[in-house]
């Protein structure tokens, strides 16, 4: 990476199979719980539409997916459509890579775009760790956490 992008990685350790946490990362009976109430449309091919919808029907961000080896990697372009600061910086790259260790799987993302101090990429970076352990928690427990279970942005 150069300094002409920005970027944001996290990773995380989760108690389960990897055809469990992918199904968890792109079916929406498990979005809605963890990601406040959203759920994502796609036919999840190459080429093929992504976006995620908001309770109420708009869409908060669109792309296009990538690449997609279930159930190791995701590779989507992302675009924020609600917010007009964060639509500005363009599209963003998504990916999302599964490897399973033992009775976990490590869960790598990697969120970057081809502009110096996005705005997106700052806010995505505040979301995604909520997001990711509310995932967590859900998997290993049965229940999300109670701060992403519901849409609060106007």
């Amino acid at each position: 990476m150069t300094e002409s992008a920005s970027r944001f990685a996290y990773v995380i350790y989760i108690r389960t199979t990897r055809d469990k946490l992918w199904r968890a990362l792109l079916e929406p009976e498990f979005t809605r719980q963890y990601w406040a109430g959203t759920w994502q449309e796609s036919d999840w091919k190459p080429g093929a539409p992504w976006r995620i919808v908001i309770p109420d029907g708009r869409i908060a961000d669109s792309g296009e997916i990538v690449e997609i080896d279930p159930p190791r990697r995701l590779v989507l372009t992302w675009r924020n459509e609600f917010r007009p600061e964060l639509r500005e910086d363009g599209h963003s790259t998504l990916i999302y890579e599964l490897e399973q260790q033992g009775d976990m799987v490590k869960l790598t993302l990697l969120h970057e775009i081809a502009r110096p101090g996005a705005k997106f990429i700052e806010a995505v970076s505040q979301g995604w760790p909520a997001i990711l352990s509310s995932l967590k928690s859900l998997l290993e427990t049965g229940a999300p956490l109670e701060a992403t279970r519901k849409w609060t942005v106007k």
